[in-house]
């Protein structure tokens, strides 16, 4: 439309053609948006295209169920959660992100003959993709009652086929750390660390906090090796023969120095050199796994203490670690020491006796026992004490009358000087004014068994001795020590009670067994436990 002197003209517009001098509108118009049809003549309706359109956009939208891939597994995992299948024949099964739909009948049969083997604790050959589909199961909550089962579960699977397939090395650590953290298991990483290479950041602090503040007997070079600024596996010592005494003993070192610092400052280390505030980290769940997000989220929030950022913490862990492989270089005669290794002279002089002791009692252990016991001679002479102790004495009085009066008739039967006679000698009536509770009591006089009977007296008191003899050389820690482990939970009580006495449950197992070397002549601990023999000997600890 054009307007000039002579007034108001329409103009038809062809839309084929280009038109020249056309006004755009304003963006703000709402024209713009919605296009007014041209006018013409007569009253024209509203075209049923724009008030759809209008409808439409004026209309809430609805929220649809979303159902997922994810979803959908976890739906059929559990309704066949139950499933078993009888003995089938394994067929080879390959798939990225394997599920139930992706197996052919012959598949599933082995599949589900597979999982219930692994359940019973049987691991048989199998592919990886039966593996994960397992695995996917438990990590969304299929096949166990409670948290702890199925990271039990899981651990074992990882235990079982790892060596075969390494790939499980590089998903099922994250996964059952992830698996902890969504359950709030109180479960040790150490395992998943030192299995699991690139994991060793926040979970090695994690693990870090919790050894150092509750356990220090568990923790690992792995762990440990986060704090240290020298790196031991670049050392020719570690790389060669030394790997696996640096594996064992350097964890035990620190773990003995956090026992001392506690026992002389009266706070361990983590306490002693406290870590800055904690750090929240998000922790995206499952990766690369099957795995429906509606179950536990998306990801988690993981506080996050750096306790390998603590300077004097860090200074001592590495020294420690220059100073165990030193002592271990001259334990085990290898030339060169790390120079500048530079730590108190008391804590040397601990690490130095504890490693000597470990080493002594290792070469001990090669040698075997220092005394070696005839089992069947130790049986015999157990029955030959009980059958000269039940002749040692008779009971002080007969039951009732007619076994006294039989007892007596066989004595009078007998002939006279036997040992049957002598066995059943009748205890003669006490005599007037006597106490009547007082009994004689009869005494073997027969040469044999009474020679048999002196032989073994002196056995006896000289083992009652070598008890007492130990018994006064065990300070107050040791024997609360001895008797703890004759406990439910002694080894538990040991630890703490190590801990109380700035020591190592360890160094306290080697003096005891020192001493009993000197005064029994046999160890009294194996391992982590007491001997059989000795425990029946306890009571003498407890005078």
């Amino acid at each position: 439309m054009a307007k000039d002197r002579q007034g108001l003209h329409f103009t038809e517009l062809v839309w084929e053609s280009t038109e020249q001098n056309m006004a755009i509108p304003p963006r703000s118009s709402a024209e713009a948006v919605i296009p007014k049809p041209p006018a013409g003549p007569g009253n024209k309706k509203p075209s049923q295209y724009n008030t759809v359109q209008l409808q439409l956009w004026d209309m809430e939208e609805t929220q649809e169920p979303v159902t997922t891939t994810e979803s959908q597994f976890v739906q059929r995992a559990r309704e066949l959660a139950d499933h078993k299948e009888p003995a089938a024949l394994f067929v080879p099964f390959k798939s990225y992100w394997p599920t139930y739909g992706h197996m052919t009948g012959a598949q599933s049969r082995w599949y589900f003959f597979w999982r219930d083997e692994v359940r019973q604790g049987r691991y048989p050959k199998t592919d990886l993709s039966y593996i994960f589909l397992h695995i996917y199961e438990l990590i969304n909550g299929v096949g166990w009652d409670e948290p702890q089962d199925g990271c039990r579960q899981l651990g074992l699977l990882w235990e079982a086929y790892r060596d075969k397939y390494k790939r499980l090395d590089q998903y099922l650590g994250g996964w059952i750390a992830d698996f902890s953290f969504v359950h709030k298991l109180d479960i040790p990483l150490s395992e998943i660390v030192a299995r699991t290479r690139g994991l060793a950041g926040d979970l090695a602090e994690i693990e870090l906090v919790r050894c150092l503040t509750a356990a220090p007997e568990q923790l690992s070079i792995e762990v440990l090796s986060v704090m240290s600024d020298y790196d031991i596996s670049k050392s020719k010592f570690y790389a060669g023969e030394g790997k696996a005494a640096a594996d064992k003993y350097i964890p035990q070192v620190v773990a003995l120095i956090d026992a001392y610092v506690a026992r002389r400052h009266g706070s361990n280390l983590i306490t002693m050199f406290p870590p800055g505030p904690p750090v929240v980290r998000e922790r995206y769940l499952f990766r690369s796994a099957v795995y429906d997000i509606s179950l536990y989220g998306y990801s988690v929030l993981v506080p996050v203490v750096r306790i390998s950022k603590s300077p004097p913490l860090r200074s001592l862990i590495t020294r420690l670690f220059r100073l165990t492989e030193n002592k271990l270089r001259a334990l085990m005669g290898y030339r060169g020491r790390l120079k500048d290794v530079k730590v108190d002279a008391d804590m040397e002089d601990l690490v130095t006796r504890f490693l000597q002791r470990e080493f002594r009692k290792a070469e001990q252990e090669e040698k075997g026992p220092a005394v070696v016991i005839d089992q069947r001679k130790l049986e015999q002479l157990e029955n030959d004490s009980e059958v000269v102790r039940s002749l040692l004495t008779v009971e002080e009085a007969a039951e009732n009358e007619d076994e006294t009066d039989s007892a007596n008739q066989d004595a009078d039967e007998a002939e006279p000087g036997s040992a049957v006679a002598d066995v059943y000698a009748r205890t003669e009536e006490p005599a007037a004014g006597e106490n009547d509770q007082e009994k004689q009591k009869a005494i073997v006089e027969e040469p044999a068994v009474q020679g048999q009977a002196n032989s073994l007296l002196p056995i006896i008191d000289s083992e009652a001795n070598s008890w007492t003899l130990f018994a006064s050389e065990l300070s107050p820690l040791q024997r609360d020590v001895v008797l703890a482990l004759a406990d439910d939970d002694g080894l538990a009580k040991v630890h703490r009670l190590a801990a109380g006495g700035g020591t190592m449950a360890e160094l306290l197992f080697d003096e005891i067994n020192e001493l009993a070397m000197d005064s029994l002549g046999d160890l009294i601990i194996d391992g982590e436990e007491l001997t059989e023999e000795s425990i029946s000997m306890l009571h003498y600890l407890k005078r």
